[in-house]
């Protein structure tokens, strides 16, 4: 099975939004990776709207043929995400302090309006996926709750120090990648990944995508955004 690769084009935005001007355009950005081998491109409209804008999401469903739109169950959001229609949602946690999410979601305690907010994108024909910690109770709580997908948080991973410490962190991806995969979700990964470390989490075979973001924008302030898409899909390659 080929590995799917989504590009996330928020840091291009965060450029952009650094000085105010119109320049960088996340667009751009995000046609330049669809060009260069990317299958889908990633786009987190936060609640304080720190990079990408709400113009940004309707721009970019008109643009790419798959758009993956990352997003806290924020009433204001929500209303983008459903008049913009992206092929996809991920729902994550969200803190104004954190610099990024720092941690998967608890679906399974997410309540009513976690419930309502799945409801709505599903009735809307948006396929829902939820940026969980690698927990079989955060799966099946998913599955509940009537997700199509789940994204596994790669933090703890990505972090690790330790070779110990990384192998224990690739087991448990990897022991949740097979029950969701098991269970009928589809199964996506990302946060942290870089050149340096993708390899090992290539090799979890349940993982149909790996979403990531600030690596391939940093690698590209030096090779470029189309040699730096390209290289990271040669390095996901089974």
């Amino acid at each position: 099975m080929a590995l799917r690769l989504g590009v996330n084009i928020d840091h291009v935005a965060t450029v952009r939004q650094a000085r105010g001007t119109v320049y960088p355009d996340p667009v751009e950005a995000a046609l330049l990776a669809m060009r260069s081998g990317a299958d889908s491109i990633v786009a987190h409209l936060r609640e304080d709207r720190r990079h990408i804008q709400d113009a940004d999401i309707g721009a970019l469903k008109r643009a790419v043929p798959r758009l993956n739109m990352e997003m806290a169950i924020w009433p204001s959001v929500i209303e983008v995400a459903l008049a913009a229609r992206p092929e996809r949602v991920t729902l994550v946690p969200e803190r104004r302090a954190e610099l990024t999410t720092e941690g998967g979601l608890d679906v399974a305690g997410g309540g009513r309006r976690l419930a309502r907010a799945i409801v709505r994108f599903r009735d809307a024909g948006i396929t829902v996926s939820t940026f969980i910690g690698p927990e079989e109770r955060q799966v099946r709580a998913s599955l509940d709750l009537g997700a199509s997908a789940v994204e596994f948080h790669t933090g703890g991973y990505a972090e690790e120090t330790s070779r110990a410490g990384r192998t224990a962190e690739l087991r448990r991806i990897a022991r949740a990648a097979r029950g969701a995969a098991a269970a009928g979700i589809e199964v996506a990964a990302g946060h942290g990944l870089n050149i340096g470390n993708v390899s090992a989490i290539v090799r979890i075979p349940e993982i149909e995508e790996l979403n990531i973001g600030h690596s391939i924008v940093a690698r590209a302030l030096v090779l470029g955004f189309p040699a730096a898409v390209r290289e990271m899909k040669s390095l996901m390659r089974r």
